[in-house]
């Protein structure tokens, strides 16, 4: 490989012509240790050797690195590259368990690469155990590390309402799915923003029901206690491996959607939008409103500055005045704040004691609020250190950007390799955007706080699976998402009746390969919980 790695197959290009890379300490390029580097980034993120802490990072740690920079379509460029055999010495954010199985010998075993030359990873090991157990394999080896950011929310989402809507037709903030449904109606009928137009109001949106800010979320009003983003639909009840698809309450849910629907009370768009139409539609208009009721992130993300005033959180509903539900919100806190793989290692690197110690360089506390965040100085300008040991997260520079695209676009932000220590919390101030989504979500926390790590709390981040397990759930996989993706969005669109479908329809997806993958996914679960203390 020369220049850009496999040009035909990969974009992006190195830091040769970047004005950020002249060398301004006291070594000189030909000292330096050179490496080569994939780093999979967001499509938001601006070329990394423009990031000045990075540059600095690398002065630092004596390398100099010819970054590959991957923005798009990375799962199918990936295969063609590990497939090679010819990978670089260092892929960031490009790497996952499956990898390490199916490519095996391909990446190195960082184990002992960490104990010699890593000692900010070791101390991250020895404050949070259950990091080493994040990154290490079913084989007892460390192929990529692990990234932790203890500071972020514990769920995902958020449930919105207009508030504005509701004062304008003198309505209460609903409790229970029938008056939901009841300000629904009103929300089509009643003109809420005041424009004129009766048509213009979209009740109801959602993302695609797998997704995260979806109507999967009121699976908590019937005591089903999702967590993690409940990927495919899994998740846990008196520590028992389950799946939404199939439980009785998912077939509530989705009577009460279609009954919806059937009144015009949801986007129609809803089964095909994509993430980017989903957004731009709740922005409405300058001041104008378009969108009632939803869920995302937070409300400056969701409706943008003109429009996140009209908007509150909302509690979960109970599904009728009186039922007796215990009531969840989706627990999302190992989804929000772990992740494996941040880096791993090419096995056939000459230069591996280089490349461990620039990776461990990210993981001290001060370099990591920079990853997340964006460099602490004056060309960075994302963090500032007030010099008393305590931080603060800046507004953007650009004003034309909001705090979270102003994050992704000028650092590695989440997709990078972190470690902020818990003794950060109460020393860095957050942006105004993580500060509105902490106390937006603080409606959630009793409820969030009922969760148990070892009963019905399911981090998938934390199974590992043999090869043959590891072939044998993506093969089941696919072919159940192939029933429940369909079933659903017809459910949802049509008049057809769930009750009478619902026993063929259950007993297709067992068939599929569902009930095979609840047994593999039961024993990696127990085998997780054997290691909790």
């Amino acid at each position: 490989m020369t220049g850009c790695l496999i040009g035909a197959v990969l974009a992006g290009c190195s830091k040769e012509n970047s004005p950020d890379s002249t060398n301004t300490g006291t070594n000189s390029p030909a000292e330096k240790t050179k490496l080569k580097a994939i780093i999979v980034k967001h499509s938001l993120t601006k070329d990394v050797t423009q990031m000045k802490w990075l540059m600095d990072l690398e002065e630092k740690a004596n390398v100099d690195i010819e970054w590959q920079q991957i923005s798009a379509d990375w799962d199918q460029k990936k295969s063609a590259l590990f497939a090679s055999g010819e990978i670089p010495d260092l892929l960031f954010n490009a790497t996952q368990n499956s990898d390490f199985v199916q490519f095996n010998g391909l990446f190195e075993d960082m184990g002992p690469l960490i104990e010699k030359e890593a000692p900010n990873i070791q101390k991250m090991f020895s404050e949070h155990p259950e990091l080493k157990a994040l990154a290490t394999q079913m084989d007892g080896k460390i192929y990529g590390t692990p990234r932790y950011k203890g500071i972020w929310p514990g769920s995902t989402a958020t449930m919105f309402i207009n508030k504005t809507w509701l004062d304008n037709l003198g309505l209460k903030v609903p409790a229970t799915w029938d008056e939901l449904e009841q300000v629904l109606i009103a929300f089509r009928d009643g003109d809420p923003n005041q424009n004129g137009d009766k048509t213009d109001e979209v009740p109801m949106d959602f993302n695609p029901i797998g997704w995260d800010f979806t109507p999967k979320l009121l699976l908590g009003s019937l005591g089903l206690p999702l967590s993690n983003s409940a990927g495919d639909g899994y998740f846990t009840e008196d520590a028992q491996v389950k799946n939404f698809y199939v439980d009785e309450r998912f077939k509530t849910l989705m009577q009460f959607l279609q009954k919806l629907y059937g009144q015009n009370l949801i986007n129609k768009e809803a089964v095909t939008q994509d993430y980017s139409k989903f957004q731009s539609l709740a922005r409405g208009n300058g001041t104008t409103a378009k969108v009632g009721f939803t869920w995302g992130w937070e409300t400056g993300d969701r409706f943008g500055n003109e429009l996140k005033d009209q908007y509150i959180s909302l509690s979960q509903l109970k599904e009728h005045a009186d039922s007796t539900n215990e009531l969840y919100w989706s627990n999302d806190y190992y989804f929000q704040n772990y992740g494996a793989n941040a880096v791993s290692i090419s096995a056939s690197s000459k230069k591996k004691d280089a490349a461990m110690r620039f990776i461990d360089a990210f993981y001290d506390p001060t370099v990591s609020m920079q990853v997340l965040f964006g460099g602490m100085n004056d060309t960075d300008k994302g963090i500032k250190d007030n010099g008393d040991g305590t931080y603060q997260v800046l507004p953007p520079a650009d004003s034309s950007l909001d705090p979270g695209s102003w994050k992704w676009t000028n650092s590695f932000a989440d997709n990078g390799p972190m470690y902020i220590a818990d003794e950060l919390k109460d020393n860095l101030k957050l942006g105004t955007d993580m500060q509105s989504v902490l106390k937006e979500k603080d409606i959630y926390t009793e409820l969030l706080n009922k969760a148990d790590p070892k009963t019905n709390i399911y981090p998938q981040t934390f199974m590992k699976y043999s090869t043959e397990d590891t072939n044998t759930l993506a093969m089941n996989q696919a072919n159940i998402n192939n029933i429940t993706d369909q079933k659903w969005a017809n459910w949802l669109t049509t008049k057809a009746n769930i009750e009478s479908e619902w026993d063929a329809y259950v007993a297709s997806v067992n068939s599929s390969g569902l009930e095979q993958n609840l047994q593999i996914r039961q024993k990696a679960y127990e085998e997780y919980l054997s290691t909790l203390k």
